[in-house]
């Protein structure tokens, strides 16, 4: 049995201010209309048969999003498995809790491949080829790591020294890992012709993966067994979903995978990735993606490029022109904008770091937010005023909730809203209708139609913020 594991989480800094906090990485759509994460599950799926389970490790905050891209792959008959972690803890404890979880279910002998879900692989052929590479390994008892053959004398990687080969296709025993490097090394590194970039990705067997934990990682391998006794799993609309213990999830060591195993076992093999890869790190790896004009300027949206040369410009639906510039990364969206110097293009993480030093909400949210029931855009706000676009998915509803400080005025603009509003019932309001929900009034909006419900939402009050919500009643297990 073959079982992906996909690891989802980090925020990715570095491309801001498309991706936050909120709306970290794999969430991103790519130019070519897709994002990471539906692109690695739509690869995840081509491992499997027609059946099969696909799990995806990730943040409890994240959890709605993710099955929403799930459905969005069109996987058919393959299942769901989400293990939701209460706060990261990097990428061992991850692994480790998803094949003590995994075990139970399928047993020793199942093969695990794990893949992050914000690399981009684009030949998916020549990846389904060194995965079944890969399992032959794991099968016979060996940790594989895919290692990229690398292209540039790369410093963002780290490397993967090959050792002893073993067997064809280039596979090797692992001789040693090496952190990024410095140009000079990561040049000396291409040269050489012996060392690959570390892409991540790893295929192992569950019960190889736990008795070299337990050799090598003891108290790790203790620390999961003990989260997972302490954590729920339920199976919900054809997917099987597990909260992770916060209590004892967070006292799990934080540590990689390569740290905490793969440096210290003696059954660590590489296999050579013959595909393109691309950890899309920063805004140039994105701009690679998109055909350039003669003067080798690109643009994913609407942009105008005069007496300019090597710029790469995304729009987010405004027209971005620029004129006698060169070697330049714009990146345009609804609530900022970011302008660097295209050399300079892994320093964005600079910007997220002194903005979230700040408390500058850009960091963590964009205008349109995610909700499990739908969206929110703030379209404008002001001293004691808030204007919302809400959406809710057909079948979805909010909270049974409560405000302390701010009235809400709500206008339906399209479908049919189902209104609960201080104890005295529901009633229906209708497209080009309105209704008021006075501050202390317990209230819930639904969507009970087919087709999105779209309303304008009129906040006002001495204060507006996200955390001025009491629940009472909530479908997808959020606190009061």
């Amino acid at each position: 049995m073959l079982i992906p594991v996909i690891l989802s989480g980090g925020a990715g800094t570095r491309l801001w201010p498309v991706s936050r906090e909120g709306h970290p990485k794999p969430f991103m759509t790519l130019p070519d209309g897709q994002t990471l994460l539906g692109k690695t599950y739509q690869r995840a799926a081509g491992l499997l048969g027609t059946h099969g389970d696909i799990v995806t490790v990730t943040n409890r905050d994240y959890y709605f999003q993710s099955k929403d891209h799930y459905q969005d792959a069109h996987l058919g008959h393959h299942r769901g498995h989400f293990v939701l972690e209460p706060v990261g803890r990097n990428t061992a404890p991850a692994i480790a809790v998803a094949a003590l979880s995994l075990q139970a279910l399928h047993g020793n002998e199942a093969i695990l491949v794990v893949m992050p879900a914000d690399h981009l692989i684009q030949n998916e052929e020549a990846f389904k080829t060194a995965a079944r590479h890969a399992v032959k390994l794991a099968e016979a008892g060996h940790l594989v790591t895919f290692g990229v053959i690398p292209t540039a004398p790369e410093t963002g990687f780290g490397y993967i020294e090959r050792g002893e080969p073993l067997g064809e296709q280039g596979a090797a025993k692992v001789a040693r890992f090496v952190e990024k490097p410095d140009l000079q090394t990561a040049t000396h590194y291409l040269e050489s012709g012996n060392f690959l970039w570390n892409s991540g990705m790893f295929c192992f067997s569950i019960g190889t993966l736990l008795t070299e934990l337990q050799t090598h990682a003891p108290q790790l391998l203790e620390q999961a067994d003990a989260c997972l006794a302490a954590s729920a799993t339920v199976e919900t609309g054809g997917c099987l979903q597990q909260e992770l213990s916060a209590t004892h999830f967070a006292e799990m060591t934080d540590i990689s995978i390569d740290y905490a195993l793969m440096e210290h076992s003696d059954k660590v093999v590489v296999v050579p990735a013959g595909f393109d890869w691309s950890d899309i790190g920063s805004w140039g790896a994105v701009s690679a993606l998109v055909p350039a004009d003669a003067q080798n300027n690109r643009a994913s949206g609407d942009a105008l490029f005069i007496d300019s040369h090597n710029n790469f410009v995304q729009s987010d639906g405004r027209m971005i022109a620029t004129v006698g510039v060169d070697n330049l990364i714009v990146i345009d969206t609804a609530d900022a904008v970011l302008v660097a110097h295209a050399d300079r293009a892994q320093d964005v993480r600079k910007v997220v770091k002194q903005l979230k030093e700040k408390e500058h909400e850009s960091y963590r949210l964009h205008r349109t937010v995610s909700r499990p029931w739908g969206t929110y855009t703030v379209l404008e706000e002001g001293p004691r005023f808030k204007i919302k676009r809400i959406v809710v998915k057909p079948g979805a509803k909010l909270s049974l909730q409560m405000h302390h400080h701010r009235n809400e005025h709500w206008v339906v603009v399209e479908g049919m809203a189902k209104v609960t509003n201080n104890g005295s019932g529901s009633h229906l309001v209708a497209k080009n209708e309105s209704t008021f929900i006075a501050a202390g009034h317990k209230h819930r909006l639904e969507n009970p139609g087919v087709i999105d419900l779209v309303i304008i939402e009129v906040q006002s009050g001495e204060y507006l913020g996200e955390d001025d919500i009491v629940r009472f009643e909530d479908q997808y297990g959020r606190t009061v």
